[in-house]
């Protein structure tokens, strides 16, 4: 049986917590047969995870979740099977981890108010590469007993309104797009339940996206239901875009979200796999 595409995970390049070679030889073991590794706003793991693809019985798309500000909102956008050497793209990806940089220390600022002191340190501790995100002072916040979970210390700490939430101020879809298709990629808007839009500031955004230059949009996602699948299968077809497919996999701490385990898109879906000349960045399954 066909095995769908897992186009969207993280490693510890960004706010996953296994490392990009741990992560591909999980998927294997899962029985992916396709595995985009998409961090966000970095390309670092992708080297690690090639090496290891190349030895196991699987194929990596190399990927990148860039973020965006659009409409007042932080949405992601997935580049598929970009060239991660890509000048253009890593200008863009470095003005945005420059951003981090910055948005960490306001946060750790923020939470020293609210009681937390060591928030910078606590986060980096949590942080295996370079990229320090929300994630990383998440956890940090759960290990001083902050909250139980992840979910808990966001909603209670890091979304707006509370006191360690930083707005952020993050490139445009237009620019996003651009950096992708620069780097030959495929461009997606990623998990686009997840931001709670009106039905009219959807079709906004999907026709944004389309009008930019992306080409696809994810309909099954690991935080996706299945009415979900549905309506973003439609929203595709509507708007003439490739449906993806992802787990969003960060890490064997959210048992909720596993590798390998996505359904099929339903039945109608472009499939951006099949898209004329996807894979061509790719490390192919060992021989």
């Amino acid at each position: 049986m066909h095995k769908t595409p897992d186009l969207h995970s993280h490693s510890t390049a960004s706010d996953g917590t296994l490392t990009p070679e741990a992560l591909v030889l999980r998927a294997a073991a899962a029985g992916v047969t396709t595995l985009a590794l998409t961090d966000h706003d970095t390309v670092a793991g992708l080297d690690e995870a090639r090496r290891a693809a190349e030895r196991a019985d699987i194929t990596l798309i190399p990927g990148v979740e860039v973020s965006v500000t659009w409409g007042g909102r932080t949405v992601h956008i997935v580049g598929l099977d970009v060239d991660p050497d890509c000048p253009e793209l890593l200008r863009g990806l470095d003005g945005l981890q420059q951003y981090r940089v910055w948005r960490a220390e306001e946060i750790a600022q923020r939470l020293s108010k609210a009681g937390f002191d060591g928030a910078l340190e606590g986060a980096k501790s949590h942080a295996k590469g370079t990229l320090i995100g929300r994630t990383h002072f998440a956890r940090f916040l759960v290990e001083r007993g902050a909250a139980a979970d992840l979910r808990s210390v966001f909603k209670h700490y890091l979304v707006s309104g509370k006191p360690g939430h930083v707005a952020g101020e993050w490139t445009t879809l237009d620019q996003a797009v651009g950096w992708i298709r620069a780097a030959g990629g495929h461009a997606v808007i990623a998990h686009p339940a997840r931001y709670k839009f009106t039905r009219t500031k959807m079709r906004r955004l999907l026709a944004e996206h389309r009008e930019c230059g992306g080409i696809g949009v994810e309909v099954v996602s690991g935080s996706h239901s299945r009415d979900d699948y549905f309506t973003f299968a439609r929203h595709a077809a509507e708007n003439g875009l490739y449906a993806s497919a992802g787990s969003d996999y960060h890490g064997p701490e959210n048992p909720w979200i596993e590798l390998g385990r996505l359904p099929a898109l339903p039945e109608g879906c472009r499939a951006i796999w099949t898209r004329p000349g996807f894979g061509r960045f790719s490390a192919r399954a060992a021989a």
